[in-house]
């Protein structure tokens, strides 16, 4: 009995090392050189294995079948290999988040998973950025050492000069932007932007702007850690080949982060993605790792969910055909602090919430960023209401010792965009007017802004207004009552002598009551029509702009000024306006007007003013 019982086991012994349910995993992959094979030396139906995360930190193994060399698929002379996904991903489709997985055949490197042909498709058709076309992005980086890539040299390509007459022209046609998704076409998979400590109407109304730069915006998560740009500790064994790996573009109580997979870590450098995250070229972007939550299954838009954890290096190449990222360096970013109030209707303070959060430096995406983190911040608080006005100030330093000014209100008006929109479109579009500059790239050291929610619609409009005196003596004063009438409630009054200048000449002039805007127009334009503006005369501009919230008390004479970048010459002589037009000042763009508003001032109000209404006077 105990001979047939050993002889059976023998027979299971001998069976169970070919049954493929027992067959040994593959080793998984590690940091350091690796052998790699070209994309010429593919074959159909060889296989190899993927790496890549599914749940958790862990990579786990896919089967691949090469179907073959699809030439020219990424570009005029870059081939894609097509490859069958085998394992989970039949179920689970090729997902965002996948993009760098490294694929292996018998131990050597092909390339990166990075994208796909079909959503719709039963078969999980994946296309791969072969590894010689991302081992390319090491040449532009000049941090990168000689002996710091694999031996297989790839050749770097011109790039393709387009002439922009016919630029302009392909622009002006436009194209929809769902024509790659509507076409069976080859595509980037999607990089899912996952939104940590967002509210869903955030990525709603910011939507069309993620869908225009090709992003997936998704609620996600992010570790504690994941804090300021300085790496973590152990830093120096994080990333491995097949590792879940995230561009950070916000960090702190809110976050935003591109997750993908890494592909290859040579010890100190990452490649990833196998295709552009924004394809910004030279970049500083915090790289943090990754866990995944679990992937989400779709034959429409599979995507993995996942958290960002702790920063490790810096992002410093967004190409065409990947990522590159080095280990332990840190990538600065812009501190932020935002403080949120709600008032009750006596004007005492109900309640108070404070964020601090870092923000990517980047001329493009630093304005985006600001506009969304701020709505973010006043979209969760309770006390909101579709009635609220917002009151803002704030601070930018910059190095040099510079440092901006930001104040404003925004109310609900009969413009259909909600006022939180309105007042974080402001103030992007000041980081973007700094960001923007053709001169120099702006350096802010850091921001802070005061957020107040006020009650009730404050907006008023100025009616009417009456002077006491027709006539005056220069250096006295005359008597002016100025009405407002506001969204509801009684008219609001204003009274107050308006001092008169000693110097100012005899005749007519007027006094006018006005807005910022009425005030800040000529001004703006003559700054935005000279493309070369220097960075401090663009702040010292915007510094200069009236705030919304005052009501501006002006004199106005029949003679000419010149606003000229951010400078105001009143009361210009004919002779000199004609030097001006004829001399080196003619190279540089400024605006004339044929009146000078001097500005006498300011009349404070807790609301919006608008409008304007003129006066006359004679000064005897």
């Amino acid at each position: 009995m105990t001979s047939r019982f050993a002889a059976i086991a023998f027979v299971f012994a001998a069976v169970a090392p070919v049954c493929p349910s027992q067959e040994a995993a593959p080793p998984r992959p590690r940091a350091g050189k690796v052998e790699i094979l070209k994309s010429a030396a593919l074959k159909p139906g060889m296989k190899g294995v993927a790496w890549t995360v599914f749940q958790g930190s862990e990579p786990e193994p896919v089967p691949v079948e090469i179907i073959g060399l699809w030439k020219n698929a990424w570009g005029p002379r870059q081939d894609v290999i097509l490859a069958k996904l085998g394992g989970k991903v039949q179920r689970t489709n090729v997902a965002g988040g996948m993009s760098g997985s490294p694929v292996y055949i018998d131990g050597r490197l092909i390339g990166a998973i990075a994208l796909r042909l079909s959503v719709f498709s039963p078969d999980a058709i994946c296309g791969i950025t072969p590894i010689e076309l991302m081992l390319e992005i090491s040449d532009f980086d000049s941090t990168v050492p000689s002996g710091a890539r694999t031996p297989d040299k790839a050749v770097v390509r011109d790039p393709l000069a387009v002439p922009g007459e016919v630029l302009a022209q392909a622009v002006a046609a436009g194209a929809s932007p769902g024509l790659l998704q509507q076409s069976p076409l080859m595509v980037p998979i999607e990089t899912p932007l996952s939104f940590s400590g967002f509210h869903e109407n955030v990525l709603r109304e910011f939507g069309p702007l993620f869908q225009q730069l090709g992003l997936t915006a998704v609620q996600g998560g992010a570790s504690g850690s994941l804090g300021g740009p300085k790496p973590a500790p152990g830093w120096q064994n994080a990333l491995q080949p097949g590792d879940p790996v995230a561009g950070v573009l916000v960090s702190g109580d809110m976050t935003i982060s591109g997750l993908g997979t890494v592909t290859y870590n040579d010890g100190k450098r990452v490649l990833a993605f196998g295709h552009p995250f924004f394809n910004l070229g030279p970049v500083e972007m915090p790289l943090s790792k990754g866990e995944v939550l679990i992937v989400l299954s779709s034959s429409f838009q599979p995507n993995k969910i996942a958290n960002a954890t702790e920063i490790v290096g810096s992002l410093k190449q967004d190409r065409h055909s990947g990522i590159l990222g080095v280990l332990g360096e840190t990538a600065d970013m812009i501190p932020v602090s935002v403080k949120v109030r709600s008032f009750a209707g006596d004007n005492s303070v109900l309640k108070e919430k404070a964020f601090r959060y870092n923000v990517f430096v980047q001329q493009r995406w630093t304005p985006n960023l600001m506009m969304i983190t701020l709505f973010n911040s006043i979209s969760g608080v309770n006390d909101f209401s579709d009635e609220n006005t917002y009151r803002l100030s704030g601070k930018v330093e910059l190095d040099g010792g510079q440092s901006l000014s930001l104040e404003t209100m925004q109310a609900p008006s009969e413009v259909p965009i909600p006022a939180p929109i309105l007042l974080a479109g402001w103030v992007g579009d000041k980081f973007n007017r700094l960001f923007l500059n053709a001169v120099k790239a702006p350096r802010l050291k850091r921001v802070d802004v005061n957020v107040d929610l006020l009650p009730q619609r404050r907006i008023a409009t100025i009616e009417n207004a009456w002077a006491g005196l027709s006539e005056v003596d220069a250096g006295g004063e005359v008597p002016v009552k100025v009405f407002l009438r506001p969204y509801r409630g009684e008219r609001l009054e204003r009274a107050f002598n308006l001092k008169i200048p000693a110097g100012l000449p005899k005749g007519e002039h007027g006094i006018l009551l006005s807005d910022a805007e009425t005030l800040n127009r000529l001004q703006g334009a003559a700054g935005r029509a000279n493309r070369f503006i220097d960075l401090a005369q663009t702040v010292s501009l915007i510094n200069q702009e009236r705030t919304n919230n005052q009501l501006y008390v002006s004199l106005v004479q029949a003679s000419p000024t010149v606003y000229y970048d951010d400078k105001t010459l009143p009361s210009l002589p004919a002779s000199v306006l004609n030097v001006m037009q004829a001399g080196n000042a003619a190279n540089r763009p400024f605006i004339t007007s044929r009146e000078t508003v001097l500005e006498q001032s300011a009349i404070p109000f807790d609301y919006v003013i608008d409008g304007s209404y003129a006066l006359k006077i004679k000064v005897k």
